[in-house]
């Protein structure tokens, strides 16, 4: 798969078929969406494309509200959203700044500037809500209408249900904000995970006996927090069982980051101490434990962490018999 910041490079391809979205979490809905664009584009022998956005156009407006609660959560990093793109097959994928200059685009410009000079695109596949240009006053008529008139295909998939619940990035949020990882697993066909390289961090864990793997999670809003049991994939050839903590961290300038901390259950000596730094590593939150928690000094945070891997154990024993 080939990824390109912004749509302004000679080796994009000169036409394809098209999709355009967040892909927040690459959900059931979304992979429906993507096997329907592969189809569509090796039927028309295209490139199948997808262009989104970083930052989320939703980051952008809350911003310039001054208004950080209208941002949405973040369900995956752009590492992890191109992954799972990949694995649904695109061939190419396009991210696009949203600034205000995109957000200004008239919806005729968008698809002047943007859909055919930009990407050439001779199919566009959209979702039954979707709407585009300055205030979203583009809709599926007007893009249609546009097709018809300027010599491209469009189509529009509507919404994908499991179970009777519509499958959308706002429902992987609620089911991650409550908890519910095995309900954010089915809406998303997959566990929820969140992958990076592993780095060093301040070694708080390995003083209190409970070494961690550090993982940066790269935005400041993220739908999962709290404490889980995990598996971490790509440090052994089994996946490693273990507790985990997602949440905002404090840096010493007073900024903040969200760090994801796993302490494994069973390390393995293969690895060594430090055995882990830099390598890429993907972390599935199987089981919430529970929420975040502040402490009053060392000896409560350590305690608590051994209770979290007690628990974590009772969790893998007690699934691994289900």
């Amino acid at each position: 798969m080939r990824v390109f910041r912004g749509f302004k490079h000679s080796s994009i391809a000169p036409a394809c078929a098209l999709t355009i979205g967040n892909f927040d979490g690459v959900h059931r809905g979304h992979q429906a969406m993507l096997a329907l664009l592969r189809s569509e584009a090796q039927h028309r022998a295209l490139p199948g494309c997808v262009l989104t956005f970083e930052p989320h156009p939703r980051d952008y407006f809350a911003a310039r509200a001054g208004d950080p609660k209208l941002a949405p959560a973040r369900i995956t990093t752009l590492r992890d959203k191109l992954s799972e793109l990949e694995r649904c097959g695109v061939d190419q994928v396009v991210v696009a700044r949203f600034d205000t200059a995109f957000a200004n685009q008239s919806p005729q410009a968008f698809i002047d500037n943007v859909l055919l000079a930009g990407l050439g695109a001779r199919y566009v596949l959209v979702g039954d809500d979707f709407c585009f240009g300055a205030q979203r006053k583009g809709d599926y008529a007007m893009l249609d209408a546009a097709g018809q008139r300027q010599g491209f295909d469009v189509a529009r998939m509507q919404s994908y249900e499991v179970h009777g619940v519509r499958v959308s990035s706002s429902a992987v949020r609620d089911a991650l904000a409550h908890g519910d990882m095995d309900l954010a697993a089915g809406l998303l066909g997959r566990p929820y995970s969140v992958s990076g390289h592993v780095i060093h961090g301040n070694k708080l864990g390995r003083a209190l006996g409970f070494p961690t793997l550090n993982i940066r999670f790269a935005h400041v809003n993220p739908a999962a927090v709290g404490v889980f049991a995990v598996r971490t994939h790509g440090l052994a050839a089994q996946p490693l069982a273990g507790a985990a903590s997602l949440g905002v961290r404090q840096r010493v300038d007073g900024s903040q980051h969200v760090l994801l901390e796993v302490y494994c259950l069973d390390w393995p000596q293969t690895l060594g101490v430090e055995g882990a730094y830099g390598k890429l590593a993907r972390v599935e939150l199987v089981h919430k434990l529970r929420d975040e928690a502040r402490y009053d000094d060392m000896a409560a945070l350590s305690e608590a962490i051994r209770s979290d891997t007690v628990d974590a154990r009772a969790f893998f024993s007690a699934y691994a018999g289900s």
